[in-house]
């Protein structure tokens, strides 16, 4: 009976002993964020504009705008601009609601409004202000702003990676060297970031000799974030 308990105590120790093995410090690493960025000029704008119309019933605002649309439209094509590179965004028709400031009567309809918006791509930036002001001079009343962008992102991105990648790298051996340790194997990598448009500088008016609406296109900035963890060494 004693020697029995003896191989259970032993036996008890051993897998104890083993558990605590299991439980032991994990080995060392470190985990470094990269940023790679890269700037460049756009090849790619996007219009967002409409046109608003009123009518005393829906019926004549909606005829309206469909009209006006038309020329927009038709503008648009004379000036360059692919049936593909027009979409529709948003159209809607409303009550125009009209208040007695006295507060003595109820709001009582005054009219409708109908709006058509249109997301215009513009790939001759050259001749972006000239698009513009066709669309704005017979019959586009609504514009709500122009981005700039990269009709083919995918090459800046890869190199901002690239670069992301060595920041990452440049930045782990040296908290290593200070450190007194070594890089070992990369244990793993994340990535996160994208393309960054930037803010739309622009004009809304004709020069003074009736030109073009003046636009800016300036850069826009392609970024990615890697996360690398690496394994130490001593």
């Amino acid at each position: 009976m004693r020697l029995w308990n003896v191989l259970v105590m032993t036996t008890a120790l051993g897998l104890a002993g083993a558990g605590m093995a299991v439980a032991a410090d994990p080995a060392p690493q470190i985990t470094v964020t990269g940023e790679g960025q890269v700037n460049g000029a756009p090849d790619l704008a996007t219009i967002s504009l409409g046109v608003t119309t009123e009518g005393a019933t829906a019926a004549e605002a909606m005829a309206a705008n469909s009209a006006e649309l038309a020329r927009v439209m038709g503008n648009l094509t004379m000036a360059g601009i692919a049936a593909k590179d027009v979409q529709t965004t948003g159209l809607s028709i409303n009550p125009n609601w009209q208040n007695d400031s006295s507060g003595a009567t109820a709001p009582r309809i005054a009219g409708y409004i109908a709006s058509n918006m249109l997301t215009v791509r513009v790939r001759a930036l050259e001749g972006l202000g000239s698009v513009l002001d066709a669309a704005v001079k017979d019959g586009a009343n609504t514009l709500n702003g122009v981005e700039f962008g990269l009709a083919d992102p995918a090459p800046a991105m890869d190199e901002a990676r690239k670069r992301a990648v060595a920041d990452a790298r440049g930045r782990a051996t040296l908290l290593a060297e200070a450190a007194g340790v070594t890089l070992g194997k990369i244990v793993s990598i994340s990535e996160s970031g994208g393309y960054q448009p930037p803010m739309p500088m622009m004009r809304m008016a004709a020069d003074a000799a009736g030109g073009a609406v003046p636009v800016a296109a300036g850069e826009v900035s392609v970024s990615a974030n890697v996360t690398i963890v690496w394994a130490l060494g001593e």
